[in-house]
């Protein structure tokens, strides 16, 4: 039978609990353990696919085509869980659910309410992923903080877990705010009204996590621990971290905390192997060089928009380089009335470019501008979904000179549209957003085949527009080849520059795959190519 840890935040959001929960997985899977993972997010939404990266961030899209919240990155980038659709919860799955089950009769003519069906809803996902994946552990964060009317439902679920299962088979972890006011003291009402307020609900808390800008001491542990009804030596802390956030895990390994977690669940045995995270950790302190990567999009997608991108950049540089990787940021719509000059001066000093997947026109022109720099002055490029895209416009209007050359996506009309819906290519079947986990057919003459070392490998994607194969031949006469397809349905999957020393494109999204300790041999590459051009 499956142990469930329930993970519960108060005070305010952004405290980290995604990130927290991730890294206490780490730990639990480096005991030797099978762990499963789960986000239980209260937002009416189907999913994340919808959600502007504004408000959400990242849409990460797991191996079966899901499009799920961003906490998901941080569950596989930290563990090597395979996250599908189920993996993440919403309260619009839910009551999609609860009402296709009431018009399907099911309810045997009672009436539907929020308990027991919503709730009895939930609690079936939760307990069948421990049931469907034979997961020694299930993790489930659970999305909102106390006193959210949409976290109910999820609560009161926590609350009969806990009292079904009982407290060696189910237990809850509850982050909260201890903040830092004027003259450097930590104050820990915040901590206390919180955990007051999940009481209410009736959850006792078996560990609390206090987020704070520094390791709370023995006093403040033992202040906390009488006020909110738990054991000194279950009162741990998560910190402001020095250089990343894959230092989470020795944190909380250092402070005793998954000693705790498998003691209360009756898994004393079990010890944790951290060593690939300190050797990480080592690398990422003591970096023996340095590389600048330039990241082109819009300026608000910048972030965490981008995330998984920025993070594989990451794992490649540490992991196989030692390297410590600078990524400038920079705004497409800058780069639209630039003068050549003044593009040389904001990409001075840059080592590579990458071209992350964008969504709409803005900023177009200036990724465009990008494309071009990066191709005249060798510098190495690697663009993913619209940024391998932008490759073959900037060959049509560039080097064929077709200056209306555009996407269906942005011109509705253009003579030369060689990015467009399958639909709209002749002999294509009718399509739409291509979505997980699917194969690509490699060029055995391209330096994709070289950086994979294999001709079929499976890659994610999330796109609906693509290259046009009509235009095959007059891009490859200017130096841009098709390095991969799909093996579906025949759609190009990569570009490459023959005439560069390293500038490579891709239809789909290879961030998605890219661990810590494991980084995608595409971005490994890439970071390389960043060094060497550093050395010349």
């Amino acid at each position: 039978m499956s142990k469930f840890i329930l993970v519960t935040s108060g005070v305010c959001s952004s405290l980290g609990k995604g990130v927290a929960t991730a890294a206490i997985g780490s730990l639990l899977e480096s005991s030797g353990l099978k762990i499963e993972m789960m986000k239980c997010d209260p937002y009416i939404n189907i999913d994340a696919g919808t959600i502007s990266p504004y408000q959400h961030g990242e849409v990460f899209v797991t191996e079966d085509g899901a499009e799920t919240d961003s906490d998901l990155g941080n569950f596989a980038r930290f563990t090597s869980v395979k996250l599908t659709n189920e993996n993440l919860v919403t309260i619009g799955k839910v009551y999609e659910a609860v009402i296709r089950n009431e018009r399907a009769g099911r309810f045997n003519g009672r009436t539907v309410q929020v308990i027991p069906h919503i709730t009895d809803e939930i609690k079936r996902r939760i307990l069948s992923m421990g049931t469907k994946t034979g997961a020694d552990v299930v993790l489930v964060e659970i999305g909102g903080t106390v006193g959210d009317i949409e976290s109910i439902p999820y609560l009161e679920v926590a609350r009969q877990l806990s009292h079904e299962l009982g407290k060696s088979n189910c237990m809850t972890i509850h982050m909260a705010l201890i903040p830092t006011i004027i003259g450097g003291e930590l104050k820990s009402k915040p901590t206390q009204q919180s955990v007051k307020k999940l009481q209410e609900t009736g959850i006792q808390p078996d560990i609390l996590l206090c987020r704070c800008d520094r390791l709370i001491d023995e006093d403040m542990r033992k202040k906390i621990a009488m006020f909110c009804n738990v054991g000194v030596g279950s009162v741990f802390t998560s910190t402001d971290i020095e250089k990343s956030v894959y230092e989470l895990p020795i944190l909380f390994h250092e402070q005793g905390m998954d000693e705790k977690i498998l003691s209360k669940l009756g898994l004393s045995d079990r010890k944790a192997d951290i060593a690939p995270w300190k050797t990480f950790v080592e690398k990422l302190k003591k970096p023996e060089r340095k590389v600048t990567v330039a990241m082109v999009g819009k300026k608000d997608y910048l972030d965490d928009c981008f995330k998984s991108v920025r993070e594989s950049l990451f794992h490649a540089a540490v992991t196989d380089y030692n390297a410590d990787v600078e990524i400038k940021k920079i705004d497409a719509e800058s780069l639209e009335e630039a003068e050549s000059s003044e593009i040389y001066k904001i990409f001075e000093g840059i080592d590579a470019i990458v071209i992350p997947g964008n969504y709409g026109q803005r900023g177009f022109l200036g990724l465009l501008q990008t494309v071009k720099y990066a191709r005249e002055n060798l510098v190495p490029f690697l663009g993913i979904d619209l940024g391998m895209q932008l490759m073959a416009i900037e060959t049509a209007r560039s080097l064929l000179m077709w200056k209306d050359a555009d996407s269906t996506e942005f011109i509705q009309n253009s003579k030369h549209a060689v990015i467009s819906l399958p639909e709209e290519q002749s002999s294509v079947s009718s399509g739409i957003m291509k979505l997980g986990a699917s194969n690509v057919k490699i060029n055995a003459d391209s330096k994709l085949f070289e950086i994979y070392g294999q001709e079929t490998v499976s890659e994610r994607h999330r796109s609906k527009y693509t290259f046009d194969r009509k235009y095959a031949a007059e891009m490859e006469s200017q130096g841009l080849l098709i390095s991969a397809v799909s093996e579906e349905d025949g759609q190009t999957e990569a570009f490459e520059w023959t005439n560069h020393p390293w500038g490579i494109g891709v239809q789909f999204h290879p961030e998605f795959k890219s661990r810590a300790t494991n980084p995608h041999p595409l971005f490994v590459a890439f970071i390389g190519a960043a060094i060497d051009n550093k050395s010349k």
